[in-house]
């Protein structure tokens, strides 16, 4: 089983930047995606982005469009959000996953981690 370990969360202002990354313990390759979902409690899940491994097509939820970024670093097997122009309402836990299917944000996970949170302030 896949282990995904995320870092780089932390507290911004608003309009500030952070990049999160995802360590995965085995090849980003021997997944055909990968994506970035984020959670408040209470709350249902929230896809944000995906990655296709091998050509790097990505797709994005509108919510995040414009100001965030997916990608991966084959040789690090590492999977990377560059998240620019935060608002409070981004406020949330982040977690990277294997999605059950490629190319929907709305799809089931197989696997994810622990998350690393993100706090926006005003």
């Amino acid at each position: 089983q896949v282990r995904l370990v995320e870092s780089g969360g932390g507290s911004v202002q608003a309009g500030g930047s952070l990049t999160l990354s995802c360590a995965v313990s085995e090849h980003i390759g021997s997944h055909t995606c990968m994506t970035w979902f984020r959670q408040v409690p209470g709350k249902a899940r929230e896809g944000l982005a995906g990655l296709y491994t091998a050509a790097g097509t990505t797709y994005y939820a509108d919510s995040v469009k414009g100001r965030f970024t997916i990608s991966r670093d084959h040789d690090k097997n590492t999977l990377h959000l560059q998240m620019n122009n935060l608002k409070p309402e981004d406020t949330a836990m982040y977690y990277c996953a294997s999605p059950r299917f490629c190319g929907s944000l709305t799809t089931e996970y197989t696997d994810w981690g622990q998350g690393t949170q993100v706090t926006v302030s005003a």
